[in-house]
């Protein structure tokens, strides 16, 4: 197992907010630093290794699938001209 260690300063806060909380009693600091100390430090289970994984059956080898024969494209259709053509004037 292993264990986090609160710093000083981390219990130091912990303690005032317990000692606030409590009703600012006078003489009993050494139990809120020792209150503080405990709900600080959290104490880790050790993680759990996975089981190994299970080998996968072999597969028997299936005949490749036959792809379906591709289907010719269309031809492309023609593109109308961005511009229409200018209309001749009639007399020139």
């Amino acid at each position: 197992m292993s264990t986090t260690t609160p710093t000083e300063a981390e219990i130091a806060e912990t303690a005032y907010f317990l000692w606030m909380e409590a009703g600012c009693p006078d003489g009993r600091d050494a139990e809120h630093w020792q209150a503080a100390i405990d709900a600080l430090t959290i104490t880790e289970a050790p993680k759990r290794k996975r089981a190994p994984a299970k080998p996968k059956a072999e597969k028997v080898a299936a005949k490749p699938k036959a792809k379906a024969a591709a289907k010719p494209k269309p031809a492309a259709k023609a593109k109308a001209s961005a511009k229409p053509r200018a209309k001749a004037k009639a007399g020139e």
